[in-house]
């Protein structure tokens, strides 16, 4: 029944760019047995087929390549010294540290995680052939009360690979909202307990999604990132190599759900 599902649910979809492996996003599939990551020595190192790569640059600023498309999350308009101009960037307006006012104009595309009425949010789908990005919209803590739809949890599809990076995640998704974000493969987390969400509700929502890796972000001291993986040891593997970034087929999918702790490291000419 499940095969049956998925053969529908791809059916269904409208065509992929050429190029682009489907992802199974909203698709029931099972776990892909056995655990490879691939450390590389730099962001500009080519990729292997079918590969994404994942590198941690700051607090909540990722670069994630994939289809010949380089993407940072939570663009600040700063990642480092390198002469290095991506071709995209998400950002979220919680706090200086997720967004720019005035983001490079040489970046073709700037995704807002909030729309430019308050409280309206935005959508966005924007397929870029070996890459797509979409987001879920979430509320966001303002002041004293609240900002429907402030923050975007944004979903990167490519290489036939789910990746959800969920911003400044305020409070638990509703059901519609997890049914947006459809399965996900690799999900990057804010853990600090506090400006975002409480350590223990942060466990139940990954719980929840169970990803087959969760990269933990947003963390201000190594007290809170330990009490984290604490929380999560006997749900999930913990892997951690003291590596800033990874590489990521469906082939290398680990059997068991495992939290992969990246070290924070900019973007240095040369790499």
């Amino acid at each position: 029944m499940i095969r049956l599902l998925a053969v529908i649910l791809l059916l269904a979809a409208p065509a992929m760019a050429e190029g682009r492996q489907p992802s199974h996003c909203i698709a029931l599939a099972g776990a892909v047995p056995g655990l490879e990551y691939l450390h590389r020595a730099g962001f500009s190192d080519p990729l292997p087929d079918y590969t994404v790569r994942l590198r941690y640059i700051a607090h909540a600023s990722f670069l994630i390549q994939a289809g010949g498309v380089n993407a940072v999350t939570d663009f600040t308009g700063f990642i480092g010294s390198a002469e290095f101009t991506p071709d995209l960037v998400t950002m979220n307006h919680a706090h200086e540290t997720h967004w720019t006012a005035h983001p490079d104009p040489a970046i073709p595309h700037v995704l807002r995680g909030w729309g430019p009425v308050h409280g309206q949010g935005i959508a966005h789908h924007l397929d870029l052939g070996g890459l797509v990005v979409r987001n879920v919209s979430t509320d966001i803590r303002s002041g004293d009360g609240v900002e429907p739809k402030g923050n975007s949890i944004f979903v990167f599809e490519a290489e036939g690979l789910c990746i959800a990076h969920l911003g400044h995640l305020h409070h638990e998704p509703s059901d519609a909202q997890y049914a947006a974000l459809g399965r996900m493969d690799v999900v990057m987390a804010p853990v600090d307990g506090g400006y975002t969400m409480a350590i223990g509700n942060m466990m139940h929502v990954l719980r929840r999604i169970r990803a087959s890796i969760v990269i933990p972000m947003h963390w201000f001291t190594e007290a809170t990132l330990e009490r984290f993986l604490a929380g999560m040891a006997g749900d999930f593997a913990i892997e951690r190599k003291g590596e800033s970034e990874i590489e990521v087929s469906l082939r290398s999918l680990p059997e068991r759900p495992t939290i992969v702790v990246l070290r924070p490291a900019w973007l240095r000419q040369g790499e």
